[in-house]
């Protein structure tokens, strides 16, 4: 099942990664009555958000990953910037909290890539 799983990223990198734009496009955007009180740090969130966010480009690296990377950066920053004529509350720390998850994600996409896939899964 793991084994599925990882193929089934690695081959639908390209929606997967579309639909999780979709979801925190939303979720940034939907405006807000007042802060709301979900679990957790707001900068988790962030960092979660945008690591789901850039897994799926470091796990496939397509010619252009740094190109989508940089879009996606200046997309956090765009929504952050938003947020405020949407009643709601646009941080420069959440925009350093996307960039991290960013990294994150990227990394942890090529790291599975390196180890995971390349040497078990498509040998």
């Amino acid at each position: 099942m793991f084994k599925k799983t990882f193929l089934f990223f690695y081959e639908n990198w390209k929606i997967y990664t579309f639909l999780i734009l979709i979801i925190i496009t939303f979720l940034s955007l939907y405006p807000l009555k007042e802060k709301p009180s979900i679990p957790g740090s707001d900068k988790i969130h962030h960092l979660i958000a945008y690591s789901a966010l850039a897994i799926g480009v470091g796990l496939r690296r397509p010619s252009n990953y740094v190109l989508i990377i940089i879009l996606f950066s200046f997309y956090s920053g765009l929504i952050e910037i938003i947020q405020p004529y949407l009643n709601r509350f646009g941080e420069v720390e959440d925009f350093l909290f996307n960039n991290l998850g960013i990294l994150i994600g990227l990394t942890l996409g090529i790291v599975i890539n390196k180890i995971y896939i390349k040497n078990k899964l498509l040998n």
